[in-house]
């Protein structure tokens, strides 16, 4: 217990050192994550710490405070199926979020972490209270204070008295800044049916000074849902996840806001999917634009199925067409996604020429499953010549498949639940005749 106290102590201390001195704390490591059930276990904080950042970043699911209920098909209360006549997910009561993020606040791998690294974060939309919800949630002001003080955001914060969590950090001295934008993808987000906004008139004009503002060689842009990646575009009617690319019109305009700008160095970093993977798309900006995606820190993917099965789930990440997808030879897996606990890692070596960038999503060993080394030099505004070839890919968006190929998944899943319906009736009518 003195140990805890201790490391509390600490934590706090290193928040006030580092607010104060951002602008000259040169920043070369940063570890960041997504998806964590406060009630399952979290043993991937040994890999994080033993990977030693200097910052970690929350990007959302920080806990789950939403109550899900049980798949029910029939009955009074149908949480499930086209005939669904009541919410999978309810709210929890304020008391209980508080309680669910003490829990979050005190693993102690954790509480190891926070006593040697800066740590910030933005919301999604378990922590934010309602699974997939928006602007429409009643109870979001109040989950705006619990997730501030979960942050431990200074009484007098910005953050405290704006609608929505969205802020920025400078880290470094010039000519070797790291900023790191966090947006608020819940506060102001119309229906998803809308392709209406995702963050709202007030965090559109504070972004855009944000990104106009004085320059930094790094600005690292974090969203809580994927930016690049459309996984909806090629899993619909079958299933769908929320993106910026279930709002294009708004994804355009973050497209154009970055190009606009000139800003060098720009790239995302997301989670919410519960699996990882690295996507960019070439042609928006004069330079690609790399979305970094880590999800889940305890939710995962695989962890639906037994691990003999678990293979399906990589077969179908494979088989599903994925135009932005980055394939190397650094992914563990043919599909190059991930679908068990994972984190970002992002190592900067300022001592490179030109700087050097090694971004990967990590396993709950530290060991990368994915991964991408990128040259500053490539990130540049000026940098406008696409490269012809297996980069030129990356330009095309998935719902501009042709369709036999954006809707192949649907196309098997269906067909196998054809077979198996014939298999059945097959077997039905065998069994019938040989009763006769």
């Amino acid at each position: 217990m003195e140990r805890l106290v201790a490391a509390v102590l600490a934590a706090g201390v290193l928040q006030v050192l580092l607010a104060t001195a951002d602008d000259h704390y040169l920043l070369s490591r940063i570890a960041f994550g997504s998806c964590a059930n406060q009630s399952a276990p979290q043993p991937i904080w040994d890999a994080i710490n033993k990977f030693d950042p200097q910052v970690f970043i929350w990007l959302g699911d920080n806990i789950y405070g939403d109550i899900r209920r049980p798949f029910i098909f029939l009955g009074k209360e149908r949480t499930i199926g086209p005939w669904q006549n009541a919410p999978r997910f309810i709210p929890s009561s304020s008391s209980e979020m508080l309680s669910r993020y003490n829990s979050a606040k005190n693993v102690p791998g954790y509480l190891r972490l926070r006593a040697k690294a800066k740590v910030v974060g933005t919301w999604d939309d378990h922590d934010y209270g309602l699974n997939d919800a928006g602007k429409e949630f009643s109870a979001k002001s109040t989950n705006q204070r619990l997730l501030l003080d979960f942050l431990d955001e200074p009484q007098d914060s910005p953050r405290r008295k704006q609608a929505g969590v969205y802020t920025s950090y400078t880290f470094g001295p010039p000519g070797k800044q790291v900023k790191i934008i966090l947006l608020d993808t819940r506060y102001h987000r119309d229906p998803l049916s809308s392709d209406g906004s995702v963050l709202g008139d007030s965090q559109w004009s504070w972004l855009g000074k944000e990104l106009r503002g004085p320059p930094s060689a790094i600005t690292i842009i974090g969203s809580s849902i994927q930016v690049i990646s459309n996984l909806s575009g090629t899993t619909g009617p079958l299933f769908y996840m929320e993106s910026w690319g279930r709002f294009p019109k708004e994804r355009d305009r973050l497209f154009k806001l970055i190009n606009d700008s000139k800003r060098d160095g720009v790239f995302f970093i997301s989670g919410d999917v519960h699996f990882g993977e690295i996507t960019r798309y070439d042609c928006a900006a004069g330079y690609p634009l790399y979305d970094i995606t880590s999800s889940g820190l305890t939710q995962a993917v695989e962890k639906v199925l037994p691990s003999p099965l678990r293979f399906i789930v990589r077969f179908l990440a494979w088989f599903t067409p994925s135009t932005m997808r980055v394939k190397n030879q650094n992914c563990r897996y043919r599909s190059c996604t991930y679908g068990e606990p994972n984190f970002g890692a992002i190592q900067i070596d300022w001592d490179a020429s030109p700087v050097n960038l090694k971004i990967q999503v990590r396993d709950i060993n530290g060991l990368p499953v994915t991964g991408v080394d990128i040259s500053l030099s490539e990130l540049q505004a000026w940098n406008r010549t696409i490269k012809a070839g297996q980069d030129q890919r990356h330009c095309t968006l998935e719902v501009k498949l042709p369709w036999i190929v954006r809707y192949r998944l649907a196309i098997l899943v269906y067909s196998v639940l054809a077979l198996l319906l014939l298999a059945l009736v097959g077997l039905i009518c065998a069994v019938t005749l040989a009763c006769r």
